[in-house]
């Protein structure tokens, strides 16, 4: 207590070593003053660790790239003062974290671009379910898990993109015909780790069965050759140089490219429209609240405004994605979703056909 100083003088004074007046403590002064100095320190302790627990961020783990997500969770943080930590990696890599880490996780949101992938997460246990506020209305049932455990909040179409100097779009019909050996050297793919191919061909799997799957799947790969790439923008690239006349990506790739680039030789296709075909491949973004979350408040907030009209919109808007919310607009850039058939295939069996999928894959020799 010695950084206290009282300068007040009692009746009974002794001379310090200066020569000064000093004033003579009761003994119980200092006992009494450090008393009374830890009180106010421990009355202001439930206050700061309120605050503390108040201003906690929100984590969350996310299989989409930062640039995709992270205008979205600046916009929910700036809306409501709940401050966002976004932690970005492989969707199949999280999935992995959060099994490793079980309670002891400090995330509090999985949010990533394949139903699979959330199926899978609801499967492990790791996904709280769910009662969130006006989700009827926000998003259809066969864009969510049956007890809401995980979200849909925006979808995509695996499409064929080609370079309109090597390729007539009624040349492709199918995706099956991707197989056939006159596109020989003409087709760019990505490889198998991606999530999009895995959730394309569990597609394809559910409809037209192993047999039929595992021959396109060696036609794609003798095709492709080495044209395997680890990103769909790098798809979309060498079809644009006229490295390949044609491949797989999800639509909003040639959207973001043609932004950069307008004057490049690229159309889309969306492909198995025909009577009696499967329908266009889609698969969605979505989100789910972690069970072992601190944060449940704070995170059910969060899914709340990303399936709402403002969150579903900045998706369409940033992303070129097409909204699930029934009022929410797609960008008119886009083919008008009432123009093609998506496949029926419901979007939870991506989780359990994941393993026999990849099964497949490897069989085939795709790397």
């Amino acid at each position: 207590m010695n950084q206290f100083h009282f300068h007040h003088e009692t009746p009974h004074t002794a001379r310090s070593e200066a020569g000064r007046r000093a004033p003579i403590r009761p003994h119980w002064v200092r006992p009494l003053l450090r008393t009374l100095f830890l009180l106010l320190a421990f009355w202001t302790l439930p206050f700061t660790t309120t605050i503390g627990k108040a201003a906690d961020p929100l984590v969350v783990y996310s299989g989409r790239a930062e640039r995709l997500i992270k205008p979205v969770l600046d916009a929910f943080q700036a809306q409501t003062g709940i401050q966002v930590n976004l932690l970005s990696s492989g969707t199949t890599e999280i999935v992995n974290r959060l099994q490793a880490e079980g309670d002891r996780t400090t995330a509090d949101v999985f949010l990533t671009n394949d139903a699979g992938s959330l199926e899978r997460a609801r499967e492990l246990g790791l996904l709280l379910p769910l009662e969130v506020k006006n989700i009827e209305r926000a998003v259809p049932a066969s864009f969510r898990a049956p007890d809401n455990s995980w979200i849909g909040l925006s979808g995509r179409f695996w499409v064929l993109v080609y370079n309109t100097g090597l390729l007539k779009p009624a040349e492709v019909r199918s995706i099956l015909d991707l197989a056939d050996p006159r596109w020989k050297g003409k087709i760019a793919i990505p490889n198998a780790g991606s999530e999009y191919l895995q959730a394309g061909v569990s597609v394809i799997k559910a409809v037209y069965g192993d047999d039929r799957t595992q021959q396109f799947l060696r036609g794609l790969k003798e095709n492709a050759g080495t044209s395997v790439y680890g990103k769909s923008s790098q798809i979309v690239d060498a079809i644009a140089k006229g490295q390949a006349a044609m491949g797989l990506v999800n639509h909003y790739y040639l959207y973001r490219y043609l932004s950069e680039h307008p004057d490049a030789p690229l159309a889309l296709s969306m492909l198995d429209q025909q009577t009696g075909d499967m329908g266009a491949i889609m698969n969605v973004a979505g989100v789910g609240i972690l069970k072992h979350s601190r944060h449940q408040d704070a995170a059910i907030r969060l899914v709340e405004f990303l399936a709402s009209r403002d969150g579903q919109k900045l998706f369409a808007d940033l992303n070129k994605e097409y909204p699930l919310h029934p009022d929410v607009p797609a960008d008119p850039a886009l083919p008008k979703r009432e123009s093609f058939r998506a496949a029926t295939v419901p979007l939870t069996k991506l989780g359990e056909l994941r393993e026999p999928t990849m099964t497949l894959i490897e069989r085939a020799g795709l790397r």
